[in-house]
């Protein structure tokens, strides 16, 4: 008997009070600049219900700041089209009527339509991936982790800064999160959940090393390790086939230095 066909579930994202962010954040700024108010809808307010769009743009070409309903069949990468970033909220819809695409290799994962239903609200963290669970419990943890590390620094800040630098340079010569990282992320669709991540980890570290009066050369070194650090939450289904990808994912997850990462199953 032939296996059915498992249903593409569609995900919109939107600001935290549920409405629809710009489809095109410069034609917004610009628009906002010539005292223009930009739609926008809100999902939240429509669970259950059908939504046309307000004011739709020519299919589909991106000619209005919010000119058609953009959806994602990879919730990995819908983060890379909103404004404001971090934090959403998710939900997914249903396109009705016509759809469209902007065709090409890079764009399969996108669909647009002028009509959607608002069939539920999901869980946000579903936008890095399916282990978004873990990168956002990792994130929650960073500050604590960052003032830990600057305190190991602090305590003996020779032999820290020889360990960091030992770590560095694995980082670098094995280039595994410039190149693995990235490109692993590429092939699961989870380039935008990545950057995002990278992005809230490296701030946060760094934010947290610098308040309890870290010096700069070690607020850099624990915001890489930050960053390395929820690249490897996020990528460690990815990274586990052969003996050098492993060794590669414990390089993201801070092998040989002292506070061990932790890694949420």
């Amino acid at each position: 008997m032939a296996r059915s066909a498992r249903p593409v579930a569609h995900y919109m994202a939107t600001r935290p009070d549920g409405t629809v962010p710009p489809t095109c954040a410069h034609l917004a700024r610009y628009a906002r600049a010539q005292g223009e108010q930009v739609p926008t809808v809100n999902l939240a307010d429509h669970i259950g219900q059908v939504i046309d769009h307000p004011s739709p743009g020519q299919k589909w070409y991106t000619d209005k700041p919010f000119g058609y309903f953009h959806m994602y069949t990879r919730p990995g990468e819908i983060l890379e089209r909103i404004e404001e970033g971090w934090p959403i909220r998710l939900f997914v819809v249903e396109p009705l009527g016509e759809t469209g695409n902007w065709g090409g290799r890079y764009y399969p994962y996108w669909l647009m339509s002028h009509q959607i239903r608002v069939v539920a609200e999901t869980d946000a963290w579903r936008a890095f991936g399916h282990r978004g669970e873990q990168v956002l419990a990792a994130l929650a943890q960073l500050p604590d982790l960052a003032r830990q590390w600057a305190a190991e620094w602090a305590a003996d800040p020779e032999t820290t800064h020889r360990a960091y630098e030992a770590w560095e340079k694995r980082v670098d010569d094995t280039h595994a999160l410039t190149w693995w990282a990235y490109w692993r992320a590429q092939y699961s669709r989870r380039s935008a959940g990545l950057a995002t991540a990278d992005q809230l980890a490296g701030d946060a570290a760094a934010q947290a090393a610098t308040d309890v009066g870290a010096e700069p050369h070690a607020v850099a070194l624990i915001r890489l390790r930050a960053r390395c650090l929820v690249a490897g939450q996020l990528l460690h289904d990815r990274l586990r086939t052969g003996e050098y990808e492993q060794s590669i994912r414990t390089v993201l997850l801070s092998a040989g230095l002292d506070t061990p990462a932790p890694v949420p199953a």
